[in-house]
């Protein structure tokens, strides 16, 4: 139980991650929730590496939750991604996977700066 409580200190989004309601359609979204749930319950609190990917897997689905166009994207990068069946832990690879798409979508959005004209 004191795990938990240490786990969800890295975790801000977690209350409107889990409680986001999802179109019925969409079991994309609920399949990416769960395996946020999943991961962070299971993760090694003594490992920073592990307390990194949490804190990164959150404000990952945070984004997710919020915007749009980032759910499009990740939804759109996350079925080109491949899961070799030799992995021991496939839900950590998938997690890597979703950290990288939003990094490098991060980064492709700090490098397209948009201008609007006023008039």
């Amino acid at each position: 139980m004191e795990n938990n409580k240490v786990i969800l200190s890295y975790c801000p989004n977690f209350d409107r991650i889990i409680n986001t309601d999802f179109l019925e359609d969409d079991s994309l979204s609920l399949q990416l929730v769960k395996i946020y749930r999943d991961f962070i319950f299971k993760i090694n609190i003594d490992d920073e590496d592990d307390i990194e990917k949490v804190s990164l897997l959150d404000k990952t689905m945070g984004k997710y939750v919020d915007d749009c166009f980032f759910r499009k994207t990740l939804q759109k990068e996350i079925f080109r991604m491949k899961v070799k069946n030799k992995n021991s832990d496939p839900v950590r690879t998938i997690v890597d996977a979703i950290i990288n798409i939003y990094k490098q979508t991060m980064e492709d959005q700090t490098r397209k700066i948009y201008i609007s004209k006023w008039i």
